[in-house]
């Protein structure tokens, strides 16, 4: 019993560290902005890019058959072949899954980009040194000396 209460209690000091629980706000806020990000390229840029080139950039549909089934006489269609078995060779789908992932990065890229920026101007605007009361003083009289013209 002793030994479960130590277990217990080395596992809950495991669990509480601040290093376990910033990992799983890590993995959880990862996974919203993996999604967010998901549908920027799907709902924004891919149908930007569908309407720039004049039509849709998806190749999932394109294929080789490789081999099929001697009694298949279904529909040409690479879900169809699958389902009954033929080997095919699926360029069409690994070539979106390649575009999709260089637009995922590309729009990530500009994503960190914009908020490093950011931080940089907060920083400096937070770094600027405050200024001496004697330049402070002769900002105030020079001001109260234009108002007085």
């Amino acid at each position: 019993m002793n030994k479960a209460k130590g277990l217990f209690k080395e596992f809950q000091e495991f669990a509480v560290r601040g290093s376990v629980v910033d990992l799983a706000v890590g993995v959880i806020v990862g996974a919203a902005f993996g999604k967010i990000v998901e549908s920027l390229v799907k709902d924004i840029v891919m149908p930007l890019i569908n309407f720039l080139v004049g039509g849709s950039v998806d190749f999932t549909n394109k294929f080789l058959v490789l081999s099929r089934p001697a009694s298949y006489s279904g529909p040409e269609t690479y879900a169809e072949l699958s389902r009954a078995g033929a080997t095919v060779f699926a360029w069409g789908s690994f070539l979106t899954i390649v575009i999709n992932f260089i637009l995922l990065a590309f729009v990530i890229f500009w994503m960190v980009k914009v908020i490093n920026t950011t931080r940089k101007r907060l920083d400096m605007e937070k770094a600027a040194p405050p200024v001496p009361e004697n330049i402070q003083l002769l900002r105030e009289i020079r001001d109260a000396l234009i108002k007085k013209q």
